[in-house]
């Protein structure tokens, strides 16, 4: 009988004992379940509004099991109403809007330089990276194998700090990098200087950078006074991602910086400058185009960036 209905000897018992000691009646289902619940649009409407509402438990979100509980409906229904509205409470998107009144005017002059730069002369894209730690792994690191990532001991040792000046020219894709222990207006001025000594005498620089007070002293003023071929370009407030030089920090950020062991300091500058120098040997510029929103009435334009 085992084999004939697929199911093991115990559940072929069990059902046996309660036959010998109720007969028929020993045969009915002991759990008759609960009555199958409708999405009803009303339902639908409560729990979209309660989801709205937010928890008064202290937590920022509902789960399904919680607001479930708390509408005493099952979980799955829950879930496929979120589903059906497309709503996805535990996750969250940031955003950072510009209060800039100038931006408009500082954002046409970035993009200009990038789409239509001036004939013969460089642009670059200048910023630095900031604070980059130079952790060590306290265990070693246990390579990838088949079926299992490369494990990282939890316990390191922090050698210190430093920053990283980077300068990317938007023409070839090639990065001017320069390591410090702090970022100040002097180091600044003094990595401009070595932008200026690596383009030809008299060519014409054209540098964006972002509203970081350090780029705005008097140090910095009397440097461009003394280089009346430097024109410094300041991005909108908060409004960062218009310098081209982000996305090149998010890729030494990926691929040397986040999973990186670093026995000291100059270890961590040495690796940064080693990455930037074969980096160098095939550079990638970025390509800004404008492309017309297919859904939209008015004929307004947006960015749209992509590696080239």
């Amino acid at each position: 009988m085992r084999r004939a209905l697929g199911c093991n000897p115990s559940y072929i018992s069990r059902w046996k004992r309660r036959f010998l000691a109720e007969r028929l009646a020993g045969l009915y289902s002991r759990h008759s379940g609960r009555a199958v619940e409708k999405r009803t649009p009303r339902l639908e409407a409560r729990i979209l509004e309660w989801t709205r509402r937010g928890p008064s438990d202290g937590s920022t979100h509902w789960s399904t099991r919680k607001l479930g509980t708390q509408l005493n409906i099952n979980h799955m229904m829950v879930a496929r109403v979120w589903a059906r509205a497309g709503l996805k409470p535990h996750r969250v998107e940031r955003y950072m809007a510009s209060n800039d009144p100038n931006f408009e005017a500082k954002a046409a002059d970035i993009i200009a330089l990038y789409l239509n730069p001036p004939q013969h002369a460089a642009v670059f894209c200048v910023d630095e990276k900031t604070a980059i730690q130079a952790l060590d792994r306290l265990d070693p690191v246990l390579p990838l194998s088949p079926g299992r990532l490369e494990r990282h001991g939890f316990e390191y040792y922090r050698h210190g700090t430093l920053s990283l000046y980077a300068a990317f020219n938007t023409r070839s894709g090639e990065v001017l990098g320069k390591t410090v222990a702090r970022h100040t207006s002097q180091e600044f001025v003094a990595f401009l200087s070595e932008v200026v000594a690596n383009q030809p005498a008299g060519r014409e620089i054209h540098l964006i950078a972002d509203n970081l007070s350090a780029h705005k002293t008097a140090r910095v003023q009397e440097f461009l006074q003394t280089h009346p071929k430097l024109h410094l370009h300041y991005t909108p407030t908060y409004s960062s991602w218009l310098n081209q030089v982000e996305l090149w920090f998010a890729k030494i950020e990926r691929d040397v910086i986040a999973r990186g062991v670093f026995t000291s300091v100059k270890d961590l500058a040495r690796k940064l400058m080693r990455y930037i120098r074969h980096y160098n040997r095939a550079p990638k510029p970025i390509k800004w185009t404008y492309r017309n929103p297919k859904h939209r009435i008015m004929p307004d334009t947006i960015l749209n960036v992509t590696d080239h």
